[in-house]
């Protein structure tokens, strides 16, 4: 696959015929995609679990409690303990990646305690665990027709409700997803 084609800071999306319950209609923002693999955070799968939760297990005092009841997103199946905040420009933390000139994704535990002062970014989002694919595992589910990809935006990642983003994020594409038939094809 050329560097062209690399998917990072696309939207991966499950097609309506996938069937493994971790991925079953789901969005997932691709962080790093290149010839060894690609990992990436599902955006739609909110845990029993809100930030304000986090900020105490961490002994970080939080004023804000909006701030605190947003709930955490399930990542993926890989490293459930490991988190990542995909957030918008701003300040640089200790260990950030820029995944385009916009989103950012940081694993370092400084900008949790911005976020509890009031002081991190404006928009951004917490995930626990992640999805990893081997080197062309996902070219080959992808040419399987079990993922539709489209580039990110920031309001599929920070706006739309988490129940809406499968549809919404399809719908960049035009495409409606409980029109499509569950019968794969190959050109």
């Amino acid at each position: 696959m050329e560097a062209a084609t690399y998917l990072t800071g696309q939207l991966l999306i499950a097609m309506p015929t996938m069937l493994d319950p971790n991925f079953r209609r789901t969005v997932t923002y691709i962080c790093e995609h290149s010839e060894h693999g690609a990992l990436g955070l599902v955006i739609n799968r909110p845990l029993d679990i809100d930030l304000g939760r986090i900020f105490e297990q961490l002994s970080m005092p939080n004023t804000d409690p909006n701030l605190a009841r947003t709930p955490i997103m399930s990542g993926g199946p890989v490293q459930t303990e490991r988190g990542f905040v995909i957030h918008e420009s701003g300040d640089v933390w200790e260990t950030s990646a820029s995944i385009t000139d916009s989103i950012h994704v940081t694993t370092s535990q400084d900008i949790l305690t911005s976020m509890a002062a009031g002081t991190g970014p404006t928009r951004a989002m917490v995930a626990l665990g992640y999805a990893g694919w081997g080197a062309g595992q996902l070219e080959f589910e992808i040419t399987e027709n079990a993922w539709l990809s489209v580039p990110a935006n920031s309001q599929i990642l920070f706006d739309i409700p988490f129940e809406d983003r499968w549809t919404e994020a399809a719908g960049l594409l035009g495409v409606d997803l409980a029109t499509l038939s569950t019968d794969a094809g190959h050109a």
